[in-house]
């Protein structure tokens, strides 16, 4: 059975990668990967009642997940609809290649530690959209954007999930994972950075704005709405601290406030005006497919971890390997295949707190690893799926343009951590 769900999930992944050749979407060979290895699992178990109980319990899991990603994205829809952005990108004047590069990384990298690097990525990629004009270079910003909110992400407690989950579960402590990793986590930009500024060269065409049968918001409406919507995306890490309530519920709360800030806002308009500028259309706007292709992927390895195969893979590493380091390195390379959370969980569950204190060298490592170690496939982190949707990103051109930098600027940012804490403890 563990076998044949493997295969599913491998062929599923080829299929992925190869989504261009093959002419079948992602989201669809997504879907299916997931219904099947799930469907070989409960045929397959005896005990039907405790399949369908471990399925229920993923997906509260994964709803939480794909909540936050709708919300976030028609927040960003909404502000898209009124023009917020110009308020952004009429401020960003250069035009430089380089500058614009080493911008858009460093705004990504602290953004993305006091939201999270899924929400930075969405509202990064929406940015690049209004000031780049050319594919090719908004891509390869849209590649630096997801290794910079990955490795801002990394050394916030909140900025990615799995430092979250080191964080909640005892394993780190705030202040610590902060002042430990920053350093680590910004060679991981910067080196991307450093390599990618070298080969762009020149100015970025800015896209012309198309206001065919469009109505221009007002300055109110545009400030106003702008202001609230970002506001309601830092709101959530506030929500979460004040109340508890897991990171989906403040930013369903935040769309809730925008819902009804533009049904007042525009209640005096015909229905065709205020049509462009509702959430009803931005529900249509955003890119359905790829949150039903996170859906697939994600029900596919919570399968792969309900058998055990992930767990599986996190003894053979420690019995095999025996090096931290070099098993914080691999977990951090596998977390670009297999999603970073189960792995993350499954090393909470093989190491208990006797063995590897709070804020103990194994523990901040997994948090950088975890955390920054998916940028080196596109599909391998949150960050790298919503940008790939958003953008329609090739599996091989990101493996063939970003993933050399990722990798790289991970392993940098890993000597880094381990110099200071050989020099520091």
């Amino acid at each position: 059975m563990e076998f044949l769900m493997v295969m599913i999930f491998v062929l599923g992944y080829v299929a992925i990668a190869f989504e261009h050749g093959i002419k079948i979407n992602k989201a669809a060979t997504a879907l299916i990967t997931g219904v099947l290895c799930w469907t070989v699992y409960i045929v397959s178990e005896t005990d039907k009642d405790l399949v369908s109980n471990q399925l229920g319990e993923h997906l509260s899991t994964i709803s939480g997940i794909l909540f936050f990603l709708l919300g976030a994205m028609v927040i960003v829809e909404l502000i898209d609809a009124h023009d917020g952005f110009d308020l952004v990108t009429q401020r960003i004047s250069t035009t430089n290649k380089q500058r614009l590069l080493w911008l858009t990384g460093f705004i990504t990298f602290f953004l993305s530690a006091i939201l999270d690097n899924l929400t930075t990525t969405i509202v990064m990629v929406s940015l690049l959209r209004k000031i780049v004009a050319d594919r090719e270079d908004r891509l390869l910003l849209v590649g630096l954007v997801v290794i910079a909110a990955n490795a801002g992400g990394a050394w916030s407690p909140i900025g990615d999930v799995t430092t979250t989950m080191l964080w909640i579960g005892g394993q780190i402590t705030a202040l610590k994972i902060m002042k430990i990793l920053f350093l680590p986590s910004l060679v991981c930009l910067l080196v991307p950075l450093i390599i990618l500024s070298r080969k762009m060269k020149g100015t970025v065409q800015t896209p012309e704005k198309d206001e065919s049968g469009l109505i221009n918001s007002t300055p109110f409406e545009r400030n106003t709405v702008f202001v609230i919507g970002i506001g309601s995306l830092l709101f959530v890490p506030v929500f979460k601290t004040i109340t508890h309530l897991p990171p989906y519920m403040g930013m369903l709360f935040g769309l809730g406030v925008m819902w009804a800030l533009t049904e007042f806002i525009h209640s005096k308009k015909d229905e065709d005006e205020k049509g462009l500028r509702s959430v009803n259309h931005a529900l249509r706007k955003i890119d359905t497919p790829s949150i039903l292709f996170f859906l697939g992927i994600l029900i596919a390895i919570t399968a792969l971890e309900s058998v055990g195969t992930l767990h599986h893979l996190a003894e053979w590493l420690d019995h095999s390997i025996g090096n931290v380091t070099a098993i914080g390195v691999l977990i951090g390379f596998l977390s670009a295949v297999v999603d970073n959370v189960p792995l993350v969980a499954a090393s909470q569950g093989m190491y208990n707190l006797c063995t590897y204190p709070p804020d103990s060298f194994f523990w901040e490592l997994i948090a950088y690893c975890a955390g920054t170690g998916g940028s080196t496939l596109i599909i391998g982190s949150a960050a790298g799926v919503a940008a790939m949707g958003m953008e329609n990103i090739d599996f091989f051109w990101y493996l063939k343009r970003i993933s050399f930098l990722a990798a790289v600027g991970y392993l940098a940012g890993v000597a880094v951590y381990v110099m200071q804490y050989a020099l520091f403890g």
